[in-house]
């Protein structure tokens, strides 16, 4: 069995808080006992812990989020905080040489960023994936991992989205499509 990483996408205030700028609400504010307990797991064996947080200029129009959804984790807002309990859990874990945290511009944890060549440097060929939103984040970042050629384990019970028919669709297609064990 190959080394394993959790990438911990997007749970921040702005993507789970119930006066988020981009909120899921309570979708994602139910599955937070889950985030925080499967980072904490990671954390504890050893694997790679990886939260990968969405990061925009505030007043960007070249970005092209900016003409599908309202600023949204603007930097140096609390918006881009971590949300609830896992907030306390990155401060408990910050400094571990298993956990690494950066920003990412684009909806895929891959896209731009330096996430591909950190695991392979790892020896990582398995990458756990939590967070929101399932149809979006998370499920971008599944194509760019099958892409990559990484194995891929979706923890169900820990994403979520504001859409409901779209967070049904992508649980399908990770298994479906880019053969995904969905746990």
């Amino acid at each position: 069995m190959g080394k394993r990483a959790l990438l911990n996408v997007d749970y921040t205030y702005d993507f789970v808080a119930e006066n988020g700028n981009l909120t899921c609400g309570e979708p994602g504010q139910a599955i937070e006992d889950k985030i925080v307990s499967i980072t904490k797991e990671f954390d504890e064996a050893g694997d790679y812990v990886v939260f990968a947080i969405d990061a925009h200029e505030k007043g960007d129009r070249l970005h092209p989020e900016s003409a599908l959804f309202p600023p949204h984790n603007i930097i140096g807002t609390s918006g881009r905080d971590l949300y609830g309990k896992l907030a306390d859990v990155y401060e408990e874990i910050n400094g571990h040489d298993n956990v690494y945290y950066y920003d990412k511009t684009r909806y895929s944890a891959f896209a731009g960023t330096d996430l591909e060549i950190k695991l392979r440097e790892r020896g990582i060929n398995e990458v756990h994936i939590i967070g929101v939103c399932t149809d979006i984040c998370v499920l971008h970042t599944a194509i760019d991992a099958y892409n990559k050629g990484f194995k891929i384990v979706i923890h169900k019970d820990a994403v979520a989205s504001f859409n409901r028919a779209g967070h049904e669709w992508a649980l399908g297609h990770f298994t479906n499509t880019l053969g995904a064990t969905v746990v």
